[in-house]
């Protein structure tokens, strides 16, 4: 009978987070594309208390960013296992490519943001898809 091997737990976290880093900036870009903008609580001349594209932003982005987190921490510990079945490893990494080739077709096009806000809300959407895909990895981590 084969022995089961782990990764070291400092590498699925440091992965997780990058994983869940990369989706949530690819969330950004989508949402940005579709009128969700960071910086809309930030504007002055907004007639409304909190623009609600701003808010389902905000909070797009930590979902994706704390799901990828969680979800990359159990992949990763269901694969290493052999839990996971070809297919469903080679549909996961499909679906994974085609979200990434979105965003960066999104991103090439022309921007309806102002360039300073999209630099702002951009560093904003970097450190809080970091934060909240550290706090998903590591709830993961210490569930297992």
């Amino acid at each position: 009978m084969a022995e089961t091997t782990f990764f070291p737990h400092r590498l699925i976290l440091a992965s997780a987070v990058v994983s869940g880093l990369l989706l949530a900036l690819a969330v950004h870009m989508l949402g940005a594309r579709f009128g969700l903008d960071l910086g809309g609580l930030w504007r002055s001349d907004a007639r409304e208390f909190m623009p609600a594209g701003a808010a389902i932003a905000w909070w797009l982005l930590a979902t994706a960013g704390f799901g990828g987190g969680y979800f990359t921490v159990n992949l990763m510990q269901s694969a290493v296992s052999g839990q996971i079945p070809p297919r469903m490893r080679q549909f996961l990494i499909g679906v994974g490519v085609l979200l990434l080739i979105g965003a960066a077709a999104v991103a090439s096009g022309p921007s309806s943001v102002p360039t300073m806000s999209g630099v702002l809300g951009g560093i904003a959407a970097l450190c809080l898809g970091a934060a909240m895909a550290f706090c998903g990895a590591h709830f993961a981590l210490r569930r297992s």
